[in-house]
């Protein structure tokens, strides 16, 4: 075999004991093998010749710098002479050992284990011991470790470490952002859930109380002194972003166990995440773009909850969002509303909007960028956000009293998109979960009302826009083929 143009060819000396014909044709067949595989052998039984001295060989390639291994074959016998210095392997040992200590870093020898004990320890000079060896103590460990044996040689390890990248654009960013007052909270309520301990419910009131005030505390309360009102939501946005991610650890992991009242559970605390997105009771005067980083955390956050029910298969509590009233905090109550819809947890932004024109950036949804851009979640992908929010199109489109304007929708693009839920959903029986968050029996029925919905809502209107000229709502969410196929 011929090394690449990249690769030095290795140079070995082979060390071994003369400890039995049988053993003395081993090793020649691994140097041949060796040879084979490109890699230059000294072995005495075809490098010494009749009449030379055989110390004065050990000695020059032991210690031959053209040498780049010396690979030592160590069965019993071997180890025995090693240790009493006994002729041959004794005084070859005496050179390599002085080598050994001598030098910091010593790959040039690699001990090769022949032979084991009736324990299993392996036959190896005490010198060595410390060293770690190959196993070529059968013909099945000498097959398993020659790919290793023969990439030491070439200086080719299976695996190399990267090179050094650069330190996350997030760890930057933590270091303008307040500690979250809320970890300890819930380290301790995660405890609780993962070990079914009695006091779960106190650990979650602990914690939900504890988010939803320290989220209250980044609201303004006071015209904010910057020049441009859009900055400052996108800042307080990332400060709100590991609360975001907390909440969203703890949804998957509540979803996913048997939570008594799991439904009520959910509904409550979404009335909580409501309730920010409002000016604070105290301030009677203010101006609405002030609580608009509030808003669009709700918006996301409403997002997220769809997201893990439906990574949950939790399709009766989705339902259950939709079918419920939230109640208003009292400060909207004093304006003659008491409860509002799910919808109430959509927003859109004229702070953004102003930003988009301010900056001629000319983007169609700075929502739906700044979703896009936040969905940073290991186990929550911007795809399973996009989901959720058809699926409250879908249910909207349904309705005759809602409204929904699907800011992440944008990003589908027509038919580029493949979404699970909806393409399983052509199956019966996965049509099933659909089934459940729509209360519609079947595919026809859906199709239906999909197509009296779509005019009720003039989604053609929305299609004729520029922006979404490249989205088509019927194959993002497989109408044509849902409950098609047994």
């Amino acid at each position: 075999m011929l090394a690449d143009n990249d690769m030095t060819t290795p140079k070995a000396f082979i060390s071994y004991s003369w400890s039995s014909q049988s053993h003395r044709d081993l090793i020649r067949s691994y140097s041949e093998r060796l040879i084979q595989d490109g890699v230059d052998v000294i072995l005495d039984q075809w490098s010494l010749s009749e009449g030379q001295d055989k110390y004065a060989f050990m000695e020059k390639a032991v210690t031959d710098s053209s040498v780049t291994h010396v690979l030592i074959f160590s069965d019993r016998q071997y180890a025995q002479k090693a240790d009493e210095r006994k002729a041959g392997v004794g005084t070859e040992s005496q050179l390599i050992s002085k080598e050994v200590y001598n030098k910091v870093d010593q790959k040039k020898f690699i001990p090769i284990v022949c032979e084991r004990d009736e324990n299993g320890e392996p036959y190896i000079p005490a010198y060595l011991k410390s060293r770690i060896a190959m196993d070529f103590s059968t013909l099945e460990a000498a097959n398993r470790n020659w790919e290793q044996l023969i990439r030491v040689l070439f200086g080719k390890p299976l695996y190399e470490k990267p090179e050094l990248g650069t330190p996350p654009s997030f760890l930057a960013e933590a270091e303008s952002r307040p500690s979250l007052p809320t970890i300890g909270k819930f380290s301790s309520l995660r405890d609780a859930l993962l070990n079914a301990r009695p006091t779960v419910e106190l650990a979650r009131k602990d914690f939900l109380t504890s988010a939803i005030e320290y989220a209250d505390s980044l609201r303004v309360r006071e015209k904010p002194t910057v020049e441009h009102i859009d900055e400052k939501i996108l800042a307080d946005l990332r400060t709100l972003l590991p609360l975001r991610d907390q909440l969203v650890d703890w949804l998957i992991i509540e979803s996913s166990l048997s939570t008594p009242r799991f439904d009520d559970m959910v509904t409550s605390f979404l009335e909580s995440i409501l309730s920010l997105k409002y000016r604070p009771q105290e301030i009677t005067h203010w101006n609405i773009a002030w609580f608009d980083a509030h808003a669009l955390f709700v918006y996301d956050m409403f997002l997220y909850v769809v997201a893990i029910l439906i990574a949950n298969d939790r399709y009766a509590t989705i339902r259950h969002l939709f079918d419920m009233h939230y109640l208003l905090p009292d400060a909207e109550a004093q304006r003659g509303r008491d409860f509002v819809a799910y919808d109430e947890f959509y927003t859109y932004s004229e702070a953004l909007k102003y930003r988009n024109k301010r900056l001629k950036l000319q983007r169609s949804s700075l929502i739906a960028d700044t979703i896009k851009e936040r969905a940073t979640h290991r186990d929550i992908s911007f795809r399973d956000v996009m989901q959720a929010e058809l699926v409250i199109l879908l249910v909207t489109l349904l309705s005759n009293d809602h409204r929904w304007y699907p800011h992440t929708l944008i990003y589908t693009g027509r038919g580029g998109t493949r979404f699970p839920l909806f393409v399983r959903a052509a199956q019966h029986r996965y049509f099933e979960r659909l089934k459940i968050i729509t209360g519609i029996d079947s595919g026809d029925e859906l199709r239906e009302k999909f197509a009296q919905g779509c005019k009720r809502h003039q989604i053609n209107r929305w299609e004729n826009m520029k922006f979404w000229a490249e989205v088509s709502f019927t194959e993002s969410m497989n109408i044509t083929a849902l409950d098609t196929l047994k």
